[in-house]
């Protein structure tokens, strides 16, 4: 007989499964605030990104590009530093912590830094990407 049917169905090893039924919740998944609350005050840190994604969008809809763009890095900026900080973050939490947070600052850096290089009129600019455009497109 197996370990795992002397013990009710149970794992008595500490080997891995050949086969996974299920997958561990990540680190920081549970709820972000108790249970007695209502669902959407649970998970209010992915109720704020999630918002602040369509303020910016719809901005973006609304011939508003520069800044729109800008709201919707900003709000993977800060999912990213709730993350970080906070110790439950409930659904924002798809990764390990580490993950996520590099995640999340990574592509809310490069949208930002898109935005503000955005055409016509960039509010920053970068010498060095105009002499290596040229460098590359020369004929």
């Amino acid at each position: 007989m197996r370990a795992s049917e002397t013990d009710g169905g149970r794992r008595t090893t500490r080997r891995f499964p050949l086969f996974t039924r299920d997958t561990a919740r990540p680190e920081g998944g549970g709820r972000a605030a108790s249970g007695d609350l209502p669902a959407p005050a649970r998970q209010w840190p992915m109720l704020v990104v999630l918002s602040t994604v369509a303020v910016g969008l719809l901005l973006t809809s609304l011939d508003q590009f520069r800044v729109g763009a800008l709201l919707v890095g900003a709000a993977l900026l800060a999912g990213g530093v709730m993350r970080w900080v906070l110790p439950s973050v409930g659904m924002l939490a798809v990764r390990s912590r580490f993950t996520d947070i590099v995640t999340y600052g990574v592509l809310g850096l490069v949208i930002v830094l898109l935005a503000l290089m955005a055409q016509p009129k960039p509010w920053l600019v970068i010498p060095f990407l105009k002499d290596t455009l040229h460098f590359t497109m020369k004929n």
